[in-house]
């Protein structure tokens, strides 16, 4: 699995908490070791955001992807509260 990361991503991780930092660096662990994990709550989004997947990383911190080729190269998107990634 090969992961890339947007500027928007980006953007958005260097805005939060060291703590909420760390709860994705574990998150990201987690799904680059299965990305199927039911901790993560991997979802399809729908309506605007189909063809988008979405991660829990705990409480309201969501992380959007778009996975390619059966999760080999994913595209992490954007992350932040359920409010701002939706």
């Amino acid at each position: 699995m090969k992961i890339f990361y947007s500027k928007t991503f980006e953007k958005a991780f260097k805005k939060l908490t060291q703590k909420k930092q760390q709860k994705i660096y574990d998150t990201i662990k987690i799904f680059q070791d299965n990305p199927t994990h039911v901790i993560l709550k991997n979802h399809q989004l729908l309506g605007n955001k189909k063809g988008l997947r979405s991660l829990s990383a705990g409480g309201d911190l969501r992380i959007i992807f778009i996975e390619e080729n059966g999760y080999t190269k994913i595209l992490m998107l954007n992350v932040g509260s359920h409010n701002q990634v939706y």
